[in-house]
């Protein structure tokens, strides 16, 4: 990447970050785009996932304004994201109906869902695999129907049936290609306290796609979940902080004190307030003024927010460094002794990255505990984000 896309005084960053803004201003953007590269421009976008975002904000302009090449880019890759929603949309249709007709309770995260009610259209964020929430006790079923579906486990059926927990359940139908993955309460390890499945199911809602009623999270869920996501990819991509300023200023019946509740009994209360202050400092997210007297009341959030602007416009190619990475989960909890519970409870439990040794032959006992956080410190040395 381009040492000026990690610039987060660039006309770049600071132009994006205008068009990514709920509220953009018409003629601050226009003074910015004097002084842009338009092709750095253009691969900043891309690299943060908000190309549809860049394309929203240059619509109201004259033609010509845009360079002819970097129009010709933009429209090309908005085209391709829109089709690849298309076609992740009727596959969404199509599994929605597969686990109705098996009676197998499920719901949507992110994905189309958190796109209608941020955006208003299904095809206006980017994503690139469909996430669906279930009970634990159900990924048995849940898989048999995937396999019938013509998808391939990235874990064998085995793995599924000892309740060996994996990361998520990936599933990929290589004709398509199509990623889905299937999260449980007990794969949504970034949730502090654990996922509180239950009472996201009794609070479910449906939302309208393409004239079709998906289960999905409710609002006031779904927005704690986006915030537990971006901190669990350390905010590193701009469309991330996109979705939590955009479903907060679309939904303006949006219940505050749910979400907070929720936050709250799920020991992911900072991880809330670090997103809404991400949102409202950068992209003017609008929020009631107790909300943000609330936040802003978090000195150790904002203090995290501050970290996190340093390495933002990098889009995760000049990740934190591990120690760095370390504190930041321990700080993202609350409190020391939370804090570092919350850490060793990521370090050390094993995903199926870790259930294999370099030879293949099946680990014994505690190894894979064990060896995760030597997995772990390769992987991030290398500058590597999954986890």
């Amino acid at each position: 990447m381009k040492n000026n896309l990690a610039d987060r005084n660039s006309a770049e960053w600071t132009a994006l970050l205008e068009c990514a803004s709920p509220y953009a201003d018409f003629a601050r953007l226009r003074e910015l785009l004097q002084h842009v590269s338009w092709p750095a421009l253009f691969t900043l976008a891309e690299e943060h996932g908000v190309i549809a975002r860049l394309a929203g904000g240059l619509r109201g302009f004259e033609d010509g304004f845009v360079p002819q090449g970097t129009s010709q880019k933009i429209r090309d890759a908005y085209r391709a994201q829109a089709l690849s929603s298309l076609k992740m949309i009727a596959e969404l249709l199509r599994l929605v109906e597969l686990f109705r007709a098996s009676r197998l309770d499920i719901m949507l995260v992110k994905g189309p869902t958190l796109s209608v009610r941020a955006y208003g259209d299904a095809g206006a964020r980017l994503f690139g695999d469909l996430d669906f929430l279930l009970r634990q006790q159900d990924i048995p079923r849940a898989a048999e129907l995937m396999a019938a579906a013509g998808y391939q486990s990235d874990i064998s059926l085995q793995a599924i049936r000892t309740q060996k927990i994996p990361g998520q359940y990936r599933f990929i139908r290589t004709g398509a290609p199509l990623l889905v993955e299937l999260h449980t309460e007990r794969t949504m390890r970034y949730f502090p306290r654990g996922l509180p499945l239950q009472d996201f199911f009794s609070r479910r809602q449906n939302v309208l796609v393409e004239e079709h009623e998906i289960p999905a999270l409710s609002t006031e869920d779904e927005l704690l979940l986006i915030c537990i996501h971006g901190a669990k990819h350390l905010w590193q991509h701009l469309a991330l902080v996109a979705d939590v300023a955009a479903l907060a200023a679309r939904q303006v019946a949006l219940d505050w004190e749910s979400s907070f509740k929720t936050a709250r009994n799920a020991g992911a209360e900072r991880m809330l307030h670090t997103g809404l202050l991400l949102a409202h400092n950068l992209l003017r997210a609008p929020l009631p003024q107790s909300i943000q007297a609330r936040i802003h009341a978090d000195a150790a959030a904002a203090r995290l927010v501050t970290q996190i602007a340093t390495w933002l416009p990098a889009a995760g190619h000049a990740p934190p460094s591990l120690l760095s990475r370390a504190l930041f989960r321990v700080r993202l909890r609350g409190n020391t002794i939370s804090g570092v519970a919350y850490l060793l409870t990521l370090t050390f439990s094993p995903t199926e990255e870790d259930w294999n040794t370099p030879g293949g032959e099946k680990p014994l006992g505690h190894w894979p505990n064990l060896s995760r956080p030597f997995r772990l410190a390769k992987k991030y040395r290398a500058g590597k984000e999954k986890s």
